[in-house]
């Protein structure tokens, strides 16, 4: 099976439309085509997620599309806030700062009243500008409980090497809004019951975004597609977790306070990704790799393998997913009584870790080019200690406990 002039396109404007999602391809018709979908994701006892997205895209005269994106997704459960297990029951402050909850002794402290929901709005606009020039924009909107994120985009593509080369460049900016219940808390105060110390601020806080991305996409030959981008993202703003304490523990491991992170009030982050696609006689191998890096010393490798197989009247599709990640400078997984620091954060998500996602994908065209696909997906994620001595009692507790989830999608296109 080659590669087709139709599905080249496709993979070009998406290319070219990468930074805040992609527009899903249109029939050559004036008439909407939709993509559909509906997402379980479930930690072994932690955050579980529902999340639906509906995509419209209408195909006008002369290569100009629309595409609107609805996204609704709902996050309940437990979730880890940063601070050590000990050898005897803890009691922690809720993230409102009213009420508290207690924690066993030797488990890893999560929050259990965990709760949002998000609804995200995306306008793509796409057309051509000149002869071999592609252009789009777009705009998002974005709302939870405590936040909110607003967003434009624009991109631009040049196709030439009859086009078999495209080249493409796009900017965007976003601005986000934080107002936690209960205010913002003040950085390395201690987590007590709101009221009772000032230490949380009125108000809100924000941070800016601007990403930009450069890529070439390159037709090898008739069965082989290649793409290449390099990625610049500036952020400015309140970038620490309202939520994630870090705990200050004395000589014998024991935690004395949990005090409110800090983090940096800018990061800067880069990345390379190269993909490449190649269609053996039957099947399609899809392989992809990403480095990124980033001034607060966090550093990643992604590898990404798929490989659809097409079986009588529908196809199989194998994933392999493989992360690597190492810890940022200020990341602690504690502190110790009397340490002075600018920043620190125990928040695993910035730790030293690997991820590892296998899965596959099973889909069914259908009549009147419609298609159901079905993906389940197996994930785990192994934090790991970036090469801190624990004192005392944390010698034989856990700190970098593994999370479990997987993941159910169910696609309907039509």
């Amino acid at each position: 099976m080659q590669l087709k002039t139709k599905n080249i396109q496709q993979l070009l404007t998406v290319a070219t439309c990468s930074l805040l999602g992609s527009a899903a391809s249109a029939e050559e018709s004036n008439a909407w085509s939709f993509d559909t979908a509906l997402m379980y994701y479930g930690e072994t006892d932690r955050v579980s997620a529902v999340e639906g997205i509906i995509s419209g895209t209408k195909e006008y005269s002369d290569g100009h599309f629309l595409n609107l994106k609805l996204t609704l997704d709902t996050l309940t459960g437990a979730s880890a806030n940063g601070a050590v297990p000990q050898d005897k029951v803890q009691t922690f402050t809720r993230p409102s700062g009213k009420g508290s909850y207690d924690i066993g002794a030797g488990q890893t402290p999560l929050d259990d009243t965990f709760q949002d929901t998000r609804v995200q709005l995306n306008a793509q606009w796409t057309q051509p500008l000149a002869e071999n020039y592609l252009g789009s924009a777009g705009v998002h909107f974005s709302k939870e409980y405590d936040y909110l994120s607003l967003g434009f985009n624009g991109n631009i593509a040049r196709e030439l090497n009859q086009k078999n080369t495209t080249l493409s460049l796009g900017v965007a900016y976003s601005y986000d809004s934080i107002d936690p219940e209960g205010g913002v808390p003040i950085a390395f105060t201690p987590m007590l019951h709101k009221g009772t110390e000032p230490n949380r601020l009125s108000g809100s806080e924000n941070k800016t975004t601007i990403d930009m991305l450069f890529g070439v996409t390159q037709i090898i030959n008739r069965r082989m597609l290649m793409q290449l981008n390099y990625s610049y993202s500036q952020v400015d703003g309140y970038l620490s977790d309202p939520f994630k304490v870090v705990s200050v523990v004395n000589d014998n491991g024991e935690a004395l306070t949990h005090l409110y992170e800090n983090r940096p009030d800018s990061r800067t982050k880069q990345s390379v990704f190269w993909q490449t696609k190649y269609h053996l006689t039957d099947s399609v191998i899809d392989f992809s790799y990403r480095y990124m890096w980033d001034d607060w010393d966090i550093s990643s490798h992604t590898f990404d393998l798929r490989y659809n197989i097409p079986l009588s009247g529908s196809y199989f599709e194998p994933h392999v997913r493989y992360y690597i990640q190492s810890a940022a400078e200020f990341y602690r997984p504690f502190m110790m009584e009397n340490e002075a620091l600018d920043f620190a954060s125990a928040d695993y998500r910035i730790g030293e870790m690997d991820g590892l996602t296998l899965g596959v994908k099973y889909g069914m065209p259908l009549e009147n080019n419609t298609e159901v696909s079905f993906r389940f997906e197996l994930f785990k994620q192994t934090p790991t200690n970036p090469g801190y001595e624990k004192p005392g009692i944390l010698a034989n507790l856990e700190l970098y406990e593994s999370i479990d989830a997987v993941i159910f999608q169910i696609n309907y296109s039509f």
